[in-house]
């Protein structure tokens, strides 16, 4: 296909949109994946932003924090999601405190609740293009990593048909499980992955597009930063290497031992 005949969705982060060559192909599933605390929900909420601000439908899932913490968190960089929700423009899914009488909430975290309620909410907004966030979707498989890959690949396989661009967080954390990442990486269309290190007693992160399908991407690493009223910045190209912010061999190991063990688990 033509680079110029492939439609393109902004990020809403104008420095991402140009690594990107014009932003996320419409229609593709890019998994956002990276450790705690280093810009995915914030580079989410960016995606979001600029949807309503074009006039398309959103929803936002969020697994981790409520909905009113979502909220909060869009309001600190200047993003009037409360309007958007009041005018029908986003729909915010709370599947961390499942409100029991709210018809925007997951009653429990399955994948297949999980799509049922996606396509329940686009039918409700109506016809037209659609952008999806799912923060995270590797709550999905907490207590089943071996089934990582098959419910990211179930996710992808039915939204597809329903108009979305999606971005789907994952979260790597050496404390919790080896084998967060996989699944969504193996399928999705692109890979925006964010780091974090600490350098000279300060924190520092970091974004890189890994992958991007149809996309002459930007390969170099950007440092970036978070500003309150603005969101996330990027502040330059850096020389430093992906392997400097490696995860440590040790745990490279863990995870590539986990993965071939989670897979030879899957019938």
């Amino acid at each position: 296909m033509s680079e110029a005949l492939i439609e393109r969705i902004s990020t809403g982060v104008p420095e991402i949109d140009k690594m990107l060559a014009g932003g996320i192909p419409k229609g593709f599933l890019v998994a956002v994946v990276g450790e705690p605390g280093c810009g995915k929900t914030i580079f989410c909420l960016h995606f979001i932003n600029e949807g309503i601000r074009r006039g398309d439908k959103n929803i936002f899932v969020t697994t981790e924090e409520s909905r009113e913490s979502i909220v909060r968190q869009a309001l600190q960089f200047g993003f009037d999601f409360p309007s958007a929700v009041d005018e029908g423009k986003l729909v915010i899914v709370d599947a961390l405190m499942r409100p029991p009488d709210d018809e925007f909430s997951l009653s429990s975290l399955d994948v297949e609740d999980l799509v049922r309620k996606v396509i329940q909410i686009k039918r409700k907004l109506g016809y037209g293009h659609a952008r999806l966030v799912i923060d995270s979707l590797s709550a999905f498989w907490l207590d089943k990593p071996a089934m990582a890959r098959r419910y990211s690949y179930f996710v992808k396989k039915v939204l597809s048909r329903w108009g979305f661009t999606t971005l789907a967080t994952s979260q790597y954390a050496i404390t919790t499980s080896e084998a967060f990442g996989f699944g969504i990486e193996h399928v999705a269309d692109g890979i925006i992955r964010f780091r974090r290190a600490v350098r000279k007693g300060m924190l520092r992160r970091y974004i890189i597009i890994e992958k991007m399908r149809q996309t002459p991407h930007d390969k170099r690493m950007y440092e970036i930063d978070i500003v309150d009223g603005t969101g996330l910045v990027i502040v330059g190209p850096t020389d430093m290497r992906k392997e400097d912010i490696a995860l440590p061999s040790r745990v490279v190991r863990q995870i590539v031992e986990r993965k071939k063990a989670s897979e030879e688990e899957i019938p």
